[in-house]
């Protein structure tokens, strides 16, 4: 079992096995289809700086809180937070737990916030 933990806290997320796109991407693919935006940060972040159309869930509640908000594992899911590290781990957690359309943006929170309420 801490062979397991130990495993997870040393080996780096897999880049090449996610999906990321950058903040202007990410717009245009919610404005031409159904799909949700997720703010992984903590509430306090994101009451300070965040796109209007997000939800927050933080980072470590996503699998606990998004299968209530999002039941449908198929649904386009685009994932962001301040720089992208906890963006990749929710999105990593999300794939293992059976989401199959999860994106993340990759951009700085300021950039997102920018683009989306343009």
């Amino acid at each position: 079992m801490l062979y397991a933990c130990v495993d997870t806290i040393f080996n780096p997320i897999d880049k090449k096995s996610l999906r990321c796109i950058d903040a202007i991407q990410a717009k245009q693919a919610l404005v031409t289809g159904e799909g949700i935006l997720i703010d992984v940060r903590e509430p306090h972040e994101h009451q300070q700086q965040a796109p209007k159309s997000a939800i927050n869930i933080p980072r470590g509640m996503i699998e606990f809180m998004l299968p209530q908000k999002v039941p449908n594992p198929d649904t386009q899911i685009f994932i962001h937070c301040a720089m992208g590290g906890r963006a990749m781990f929710a999105a990593e957690q999300l794939n293992r737990i059976g989401y199959t359309n999860v994106t993340v943006i990759e951009a700085p929170v300021a950039t997102i916030c920018k683009c989306f309420d343009d």
